[in-house]
């Protein structure tokens, strides 16, 4: 009993910061998204405030570019950094430094993300430049049509560095003798990537997916300073909305957008882990 009241006291402090400022917030989020109103005062409304929500042309918008920035994005970020690394698993204890270059986009300060964009696609950027050397039209990368996508080369840039030390944290322990063998039976190398380093590799892929999703809604401090509050409508991402609602005390749209993100978040985790477990279980 006592080495449990010391247990217990030693994750007091996480258990109570996570009350005070994730459940008892969260707790109050979601009584905004079905009340009218504020406080006592509140009147509870239903879902009201979802209803309307699916009809505001801005939530939509942003929505809609936020689930788009996902799927494509996360599928190429996990494709790119997939590839790297198997093409550094049979020598992951060397090139160090190489690992150590992977993740300087990681860690380059938010400021200096934003001046090599600008630097390379703003209007007299070094892209413009080659153009205009090229005699082909200057293109206004971030304020039109590929903004959008000059916001994703950013993302695969910054992110996928990362997600290659993560999966090749999963390939390094996978047993070399079972290549071994695979290459006594005269299995091909796809054959042994597909039966051998893909079905030991699923949690390495679900943990590194989880924090491509997480550095994907990070970008949006990169998007916030390059297109500010009302960018272009390719860049209007929800986190937009969220921070416009905000800036306008409306906190039940707030609430409801919070919510309703919360939830494709959480269908999407869920069934990707139910896929993964079942895989591992079959493994198994």
């Amino acid at each position: 009993m006592r080495k449990e009241f010391h247990g217990y006291i030693l994750i007091a402090p996480v258990m109570i910061g996570c009350l005070v400022f994730t459940l008892i917030p969260f707790g109050i989020v979601l009584r905004y998204s079905f009340t009218q109103g504020y406080g006592a005062a509140g009147m509870f409304v239903g879902m009201e405030h979802y209803t309307k929500m699916f009809q505001n042309d801005l939530f939509r918008l942003a929505f809609f570019n936020t689930m788009k920035f996902l799927a494509i994005g996360l599928p190429l970020i996990m494709l790119l950094s997939y590839l790297l690394a198997l093409l550094m698993q049979k020598q992951a204890g060397k090139h160090k430094l190489l690992k150590s270059v992977f993740l300087f986009p990681y860690i380059m300060p938010v400021a200096g993300t934003v001046l090599l964009i600008d630097l390379l696609f703003g209007e007299k950027g070094a892209v413009n430049g080659l153009f205009a050397a090229l005699n082909l039209p200057i293109v206004e990368w971030l304020n039109g049509k590929y903004a959008f996508w000059v916001m994703i080369l950013m993302y695969l840039w910054k992110n996928t560095g990362y997600s290659v030390i993560l999966l090749l944290a999963g390939l390094v322990t996978v047993p070399a003798e079972q290549y071994e063998s695979a290459d006594l039976d005269g299995a091909s190398a796809f054959q042994k990537f597909r039966y051998i380093t893909t079905p030991q590799m699923w949690y390495s892929v679900f943990f590194a997916l989880i924090f491509s999703v997480i550095n994907a809604f990070k970008c949006f401090r990169e998007i916030f300073l390059i297109g500010g509050e009302h960018p272009v409508d390719e860049l209007y991402m929800l986190q937009h909305f969220i921070n416009n609602c905000f800036s306008n005390l409306n906190y039940q749209k707030l609430s409801v957008a919070s919510v309703l993100l919360l939830i494709v978040i959480i269908v999407f985790f869920g069934l990707f882990y139910a896929f993964v477990s079942r895989k591992e279980a079959f493994r198994e």
